[in-house]
C-alpha cells in the first residue's frame, strides 16, 4: 500500500500557499515534513485531512481517490500540537471516543482502550478529567484517542512543540515505539531537524509552498536548506574548543 500526494495547489486570496505538491509515503512508515513556520506545512495536512479544500490535486490511499471524500470518511487523522481533549470526559472516556461512534461492542472497547491506556504509560489514570493532566499526558491521550481507530494516515502537525525538552523526547521515543506496534502510516511535521531525523523514515524539506523529497538520509543531512550541516559543524566546531580549552593532565 502507498499513500500519494500529487500536484496539489493551495490559495488564500491572492496568495499562494501551496504551489504543486507532492510526496509518496510507503505503508507503515513515517514520512518527517521539515520546515520554516509559513511555509505551507500546516496547510498540506489540513487539505490531506480535508479540512481545507485545495484548488487543485489528487490525493491517493492505495490508488484510491480521496480528493472528493468527505473528511470523516478518508480515515486520516489530523493532530496538532494542542490535544483538544473533549473537557469534560475523562482519559478512558476520551481514548475510546472514536470506537463509541463506530458503535463497537463494549467488551473490546473496555479491552482495546485498556491496552492502549497502558502503552501510552497511563495506568491509573484512566478516571482523570483533562484539567487534572500535564501537558505530554494530555497529548498522550489525543495520540491515543487518534490511534484507536487506526487511521489510513495519522497527520501529525508538531504534536510535541509546546513541550519542554525531556517529555518532548519521552513522546518522540513513545511515538516510534506505538506506531511501529500498530503499524501506523504517518506523516510527522516539525521545524526541529534533529525530531525529523529521530522520528522519520523518509524526509522531506517545505519551503514557500514547495515540498522536495529525499531518497536517502544522507540526502536529506547533505542539503543545507535543512540546516543540518551547519548544526553538525557547529557542535564539531564546539567539541573542538573544549577539547583545546581543556587543561593538560
Amino acid at each position: 500500500m502507498k499513500f500519494e500526494v500529487r500536484d496539489i495547489t493551495k490559495h488564500y486570496g491572492q496568495q499562494p500557499v501551496l504551489r504543486g505538491t507532492g510526496l509518496s509515503l510507503k505503508a507503515r512508515r513515517c514520512l518527517s515534513i521539515l520546515g520554516p513556520s509559513g511555509c505551507g506545512k500546516s496547510t498540506l495536512l489540513k487539505v490531506l485531512a480535508g479540512l481545507e479544500t485545495a484548488e487543485s490535486g489528487r490525493i491517493l490511499f492505495d490508488g484510491q481517490s480521496l480528493e472528493k471524500v468527505p473528511a470523516r470518511r478518508r480515515g486520516l487523522v489530523y493532530l496538532s500540537q494542542e490535544p483538544l481533549l473533549f473537557p469534560y470526559l475523562n482519559v478512558f472516556e476520551n481514548i475510546s471516543f472514536g470506537l463509541r461512534l463506530q458503535k463497537r461492542p463494549a467488551q473490546e472497547i473496555r479491552q482495546r482502550t485498556g491496552e492502549l491506556i497502558e502503552a501510552l504509560g497511563l495506568e491509573g489514570m484512566s478516571e482523570k478529567m483533562p484539567a487534572a493532566l500535564s501537558g505530554g499526558q494530555r497529548q498522550r491521550v489525543a495520540f491515543g484517542r487518534a490511534l484507536i481507530i487506526h487511521p489510513r494516515v495519522l497527520l501529525l502537525d508538531e504534536p510535541f512543540g509546546a513541550l519542554d525538552a525531556q517529555t518532548r523526547s519521552e513522546m518522540q521515543k513513545l511515538f516510534m515505539q506505538i506506531s511501529s506496534r500498530e503499524g501506523i502510516t504517518s506523516l510527522f511535521v516539525t521545524h526541529d531537524a534533529r525530531e525529523a531525523l529521530v522520528v522519520g523514515h523518509q524526509w522531506a524539506f517545505m519551503e514557500k509552498g514547495r515540498l522536495r523529497q529525499y531518497e536517502t538520509t544522507a540526502a536529506f543531512m547533505a542539503d543545507p536548506a535543512t540546516g543540518l550541516p551547519q548544526e553538525m559543524r557547529f557542535w564539531q566546531g564546539l567539541q573542538e574548543e573544549q577539547k583545546q580549552n581543556q587543561d593538560p593532565i
